[in-house]
């Protein structure tokens, strides 16, 4: 093998691994949510390649809305999923499209697109 050849696999090893590092190992930093008036917790999730935030923390017990900002029209990002809580919604490009929940039990509920390659969690306390 000729040095050029050894640098570009190097290179193409070295890029591969931060990508997974980024995508799938990353720390993901939570966003705590606060209660507004009327005690609804309310956040605003923008969907353009991911969900920004993807990790929000909430209170037991008290009612959440989640406004869907789909800034994109790719495929993969037209519906919002939450298995845990049998729960779904069809997001339109660029509009706002509210979601009410109402989660008492403390945990973890992870919502996805349609295709699974958008991911997001819920922290419940």
């Amino acid at each position: 093998m000729l040095l050029d050849q050894i640098l570009v696999i190097i290179g193409g090893l070295a890029l591969s691994t931060w990508v997974a590092w980024y995508f799938w190992f990353s720390e993901k930093e939570a966003v705590k949510i606060q209660t507004a008036e009327g005690g609804i917790q309310e956040a605003v999730i923008k969907v353009k390649g991911g969900y920004t935030p993807d990790v929000l923390i909430f209170e037991a017990g008290k009612p959440i809305k989640l406004n869907f900002i789909r800034e994109e029209t790719a495929a993969c990002s037209e519906e919002v999923i939450f298995s845990d809580l049998n729960k779904k919604a069809t997001l339109t490009p660029f509009k706002t499209i509210p979601i009410e929940l109402n989660i008492d039990k403390p945990g973890e509920y992870g919502f996805q697109c349609g295709m699974g390659m958008l991911k997001g969690k819920l922290i419940i306390e």
